[in-house]
């Protein structure tokens, strides 16, 4: 089973930059209900959708008061749950980052183990990439973030 999962967050001043996880030092971060991981959201999504179990928005709505400043690693924790529950494990997960700004090289590595960690996976089994935007468009010029994320799920 294989799904795919992509969000996309507002940057704005005053808020914490989390990805994958890991708070990474920037003058912006995510606008939005939760921590605005948009990588986890991503993964999240995939993970959902390669069970056919609907979206993130399905199982952690913006419009629940207890999810507002939520951990995203508390959703995939919920997910990985329900892959439990149906006997599924990760064969793989690819995470593509797309941000203009601050660059995430030096984070790579903490990233991955720590979708590793959140997924019970070897970090043989996460993949992260980054790009800009070639400062095209709403990433380019620093307004927002997006992630798309790729998952392999089987049987076990």
């Amino acid at each position: 089973m294989i799904g795919i999962g992509f969000d996309v967050h507002k940057l704005v001043e005053k808020r914490p930059l989390v990805l994958a996880g890991v708070t990474i030092p920037s003058e912006k971060g995510a606008l939005a209900h939760s921590d605005g991981d948009v990588i986890l959201h991503a993964l999240c999504d995939a993970l959902l959708g390669a069970m056919g179990v609907g979206d993130i928005g399905d199982h952690f709505p913006d419009t629940d008061p207890q999810w507002k400043g939520a951990s995203s690693s508390v959703f995939v924790h919920h997910v990985t749950l329900l892959m439990q529950e149906r006997r599924l494990f990760i064969v793989n997960i690819d995470c593509t980052l797309v941000l203009q700004e601050p660059k995430i090289a030096a984070y790579k590595h903490e990233m991955k183990s720590a979708i590793a960690a959140l997924c019970s996976i070897p970090e043989s089994r996460v993949n992260i990439k980054a790009t800009t935007n070639e400062h095209l468009g709403y990433v380019g010029r620093n307004e927002g973030v997006h992630a798309f994320v790729v998952c392999e799920l089987q049987k076990l």
